[in-house]
């Protein structure tokens, strides 16, 4: 199926998604973060995960810089394995790779991703879903999940305050055990918010001595990815890839990964 970069009704529906909680249920509620969870249209369809947290005495602004920035992501994303951009389809829109580390003894999950912004007014949204590029087929030592949709709606709460919203409906490509899914939108959900509000606080500082006028989300002229073509790329279906089944693996054995989630 061809790519298609959003346009402006697909960033409206992105924040009205976040913003209307109706038909989501909430799992966890606590410390100023919030977790919904909604299941699917139909029976088969991915569930979805929101989340929402108040960042005090982080502005708006520096909370889209730590999103975009993927030098300093590499400084505070402890589950992540790897991150690097493709290239450039517009001065809004580009390809990039995430991989992160799975719970033991899952296996890791890998990503590429077509990734959209859009500053509007006082909110900035940043959305993306899964697309197949020709050079980075699925590696054998990850299993390649599919975003359907995730992104982050960051809003402006005052001269030093502000919320981010992160909304994710990702197919994790295999038959995950209950004690994983509860996991998620328990645990390391939340942990992973706060894990960004952490990075926001400390991110002027550090930027201040790491390039801290280069911003090519803010200035597309510093942008020096190569550029691709839309046709280059086609919209990754989840059917087309393998489900593996981790169903029978035992939460006991995850333990020694627990202390990198927490930190």
């Amino acid at each position: 199926m061809p790519v298609q970069i959003p346009d402006d009704s697909d960033f409206a529906s992105f924040k009205e998604q976040c913003e209307n909680h109706e038909g989501w249920i909430a799992r966890y509620t606590k410390g100023g973060v919030t977790v919904w969870c909604r299941d699917g249209d139909d029976s088969k369809a991915v569930q979805k995960l929101k989340m929402k947290i108040v960042c005090k005495d982080v502005t708006a602004e520096t909370l889209y810089d730590v999103l975009h920035d993927t030098s300093y992501r590499k400084k505070w994303d402890s589950n992540m394995v790897d991150t690097f951009d493709i290239g450039r389809l517009t001065v809004n829109a580009d390809v990039g790779y995430y991989s992160w580390r799975c719970p033991s003894p899952l296996k890791n999950r890998d990503f590429v991703t077509m990734r959209s912004w859009l500053p509007l007014g006082n909110d900035y949204l940043i959305i993306n879903y899964s697309v197949k590029h020709p050079q980075y087929p699925p590696k054998k030592d990850y299993v390649r999940a599919v975003s359907l949709l995730t992104g982050y709606l960051i809003q402006s709460n005052g001269p030093n305050c502000s919320s981010l919203y992160y909304l994710t409906q990702v197919d994790p490509k295999g038959s995950l055990p209950k004690w994983v899914v509860n996991r998620v939108s328990q645990i390391v959900a939340p942990k992973a918010m706060r894990k960004i509000y952490k990075a926001c606080l400390k991110y002027p500082e550090w930027k201040r001595k790491h390039n801290p006028s280069l911003k090519p989300w803010m200035f597309p002229e510093q942008n020096t990815l190569p550029c691709i073509s839309v046709a280059d790329l086609t919209l990754q279906r989840a059917e087309s890839l393998e489900n593996i089944d981790e169903r029978g693996l035992s939460e006991e054995k995850s333990q020694h990964n627990s202390e990198d989630e927490e930190t």
